[in-house]
């Protein structure tokens, strides 16, 4: 089965259109023809079927002939990442995390960060597209980037994280989590966290953990802290 996403799609809806692009793909690329099925979500846990009723390159419309809702996964993870100095590193945990499973991220610029910079149209490119591959029917939210002290002041609920390398009284984050419950996660750039934001997160009700021996990336250190939270809520 191939996906497509159309965020425009509701329960009511009985007949759209894909835009250009997806439209020139499913009919010179997949050679799709009136009368063929696509499958479509909306990426707020809506499964779609429907029949194509005109194959134009341009502007392909389909009839919607069935709708199944998807029941989403049994807890809320949250990642607050800090850009990576390589915006493809990035762009690949994005990639793979939506693939496990989460459901919200927000860039976070940290005193250490080398980039501040991101561009959130492309990120969220790349979420569609890894949502459609792994067949999932709901969209991860990608939250504006926010520098790391207006981030700590919000309200936050459920279960706090903050992984850092400093050699300080750390838990395990496999041994904390509990399974179906809201969950945030912070994840430092590739010179961690400073002291004083861990010290901030502290006072924030952050608790502080590994995520294992070794030293990892940004990157990596993101995508084992997604795995375990799917792992434990498998």
């Amino acid at each position: 089965m191939q996906l497509f996403y159309n965020p425009e799609i509701t329960e009511q809806t009985t007949q759209f259109s894909l835009d250009k692009e997806e439209s020139r793909h499913v009919v010179k690329v997949l050679r799709k023809s009136v009368g063929d099925e696509l499958h479509i979500t909306n990426g707020k846990g809506w499964l779609f079927t429907a029949k194509i009723s005109v194959a134009n390159i341009n502007k392909c419309t389909a009839e919607i002939v069935s709708k199944k809702f998807q029941a989403k996964h049994n807890y809320h993870l949250h990642l607050a990442v800090a850009p990576t100095k390589m915006n493809d590193r990035y762009e690949w945990f994005l990639e793979k995390a939506t693939e496990i499973g989460l459901d919200s991220i927000t860039p976070i610029i940290c005193e250490h960060s080398e980039r501040k910079v991101i561009k959130p149209e492309r990120f969220e490119r790349i979420l569609q597209s890894a949502m459609k591959q792994s067949l999932q029917c709901y969209l991860p939210k990608l939250n504006e980037a926010i520098s790391f002290q207006d981030f700590i002041k919000q309200d936050f609920t459920g279960d706090l994280f903050i992984a850092h390398c400093e050699e300080t009284d750390r838990k395990s984050l496999k041994k904390q989590l509990k399974p179906k419950t809201e969950i945030t996660i912070l994840i430092g750039p590739e010179g961690d966290f400073s002291v004083k934001e861990i010290e901030i997160a502290l006072q924030n009700n952050f608790i502080p953990v590994t995520l294992g021996a070794t030293r990892l990336r940004t990157e990596t250190a993101a995508l084992v802290a997604c795995h375990s939270v799917a792992f434990i809520n498998e």
